[in-house]
């Protein structure tokens, strides 16, 4: 009998419909090819619980290493979530933004990506969703935004103002928008954005100093639904930190190797 799998509302699937034996390429790897097929195009969905590694193995025609080890593969993407115990088994998860933000990260810090191209990016990005912002911004959003800018004046004042404050402040910017996409867009986009922010407060250390002004200025302008003042704020708060690190970028190509300019 051809193995099925559970779903979260307890129907079951017929794993005939979703996968076939493997014959080709690494073993592993077509493990992971089908499964992750079958959850982009909807025939699993998260939640869903997959067959056990044996009936995976009986199914695939590959040996249950390969299984696991596909399996682990699954996980380590955020794919699927492994659980122990009697209710335990290999259940499809959505990704965390974690997840997706990691890989993001890796990706621009093993590559040539510039953080001032990451800050050009942003601007793209964040300017564009003021007018939804503008719009939709709840009384909660602008208080949890006023909440962000009262601890970011409070750690200036002592000294220990740190720019994960500022990643905060634009990405609980960016849920104000009440749309799903561009708040996991935001999140996936953490590293990356803590990446620039590091980079232009080591060129200008006194960056917190205007720049939390400017979230002040944001705020006000999105409280009162004034969607070019806010845009205005937003290039210009965005503007100058990618002047930074583009001139940062400019003198770093200036330097040989020998020291000499």
């Amino acid at each position: 009998m051809l193995p099925v799998m559970a779903d979260n509302s307890g129907s079951s699937v017929d794993a005939e419909e979703i996968f076939r034996p493997v014959t080709t390429g690494r073993a592993s790897s077509e493990v992971v090819r089908q499964i992750k097929a079958a959850i982009l195009d909807g025939r699993l969905k998260p939640g869903d619980r997959l067959s056990s590694e044996r009936e995976l193995t009986e199914h695939l025609g590959v040996s249950r290493v390969t299984v696991r080890d596909g399996l682990r593969m699954l996980e380590a993407a955020g794919l699927i979530e492994i659980k122990v115990g009697a209710r335990g088994g290999a259940f499809v998860r959505a990704p965390a933004p974690d997840h997706v933000g990691e890989g993001l990260a890796n990706m621009l810090m093993l590559s040539s990506i510039e953080p001032a191209e990451v800050t050009e990016a942003r601007m793209i990005f964040e300017i564009g969703i003021i007018p939804l912002v503008c719009d939709r911004a709840t009384d909660e959003d602008i208080a949890a935004l006023s909440e962000i800018c009262e601890r970011s004046d409070r750690a200036l004042s002592s000294g220990q103002f740190d720019v994960s404050l500022s990643a905060e402040f634009h990405t609980r910017l960016a849920h104000c928008t009440h749309n799903p996409a561009i708040g996991l867009i935001v999140e996936s986009f953490q590293g990356p954005l803590l990446m620039s922010l590091m980079h232009a407060k080591a060129i200008a250390p006194q960056m917190g100093d205007p720049g939390v002004a400017e979230h002040w200025g944001l705020v006000r302008a999105i409280e009162a639904r004034d969607v070019e003042r806010a845009r205005h704020v937003m290039v210009r708060h965005l503007g100058r930190t990618a002047s930074r690190l583009r001139e940062r970028t400019r003198e770093d190509a200036l330097i040989q190797p020998d020291g000499a300019v």
